[in-house]
């Protein structure tokens, strides 16, 4: 079992930034994979950003590619998400996810993804 929890949401104005933060606990060094995944109201959850527990690859959607950085702290076992010149449609409850089993995934869907924090909310003004 790994447990996630996430924070660092908040509101800002367009234009901002915001650092999330999300703490995984219990069996995390069966990590494969960690994600952040966001969702609208009324919308799908979709795809923001991965990265390999080791660190090696990271893979963006196009729309925060450039402004959004994932990253992690092995020794804290916490992944973070730094997102930078945030717009109004930035607006969604982000949620981080882990794969914890080696294989071939397709990263981008969540469905894939076995453990999920509870969500925090990211609200950006214009």
């Amino acid at each position: 079992q790994v447990h996630l929890v996430e924070s660092g949401g908040g509101l800002v104005q367009a234009g901002g930034s915001l650092r999330l933060s999300c703490a995984a606990s219990g069996r995390t060094f069966n990590n494969y994979v960690a994600g952040w995944f966001r969702q609208a109201p009324g919308k799908e959850r979709v795809f923001v950003a991965a990265i390999t527990w080791s660190g090696s690859s990271t893979l963006y959607a196009d729309s925060v590619k450039g402004r959004f950085t994932i990253s992690k702290d092995n020794a804290k076992n916490t992944l973070y998400l730094q997102m930078n010149s945030l717009k109004p449609e930035d607006t969604a409850v982000y949620f981080c996810a882990t794969i914890v089993t080696i294989g071939d995934y397709n990263i981008t869907s969540p469905i894939e993804y076995g453990y999920w924090g509870q969500g925090t909310q990211v609200t950006v003004s214009s």
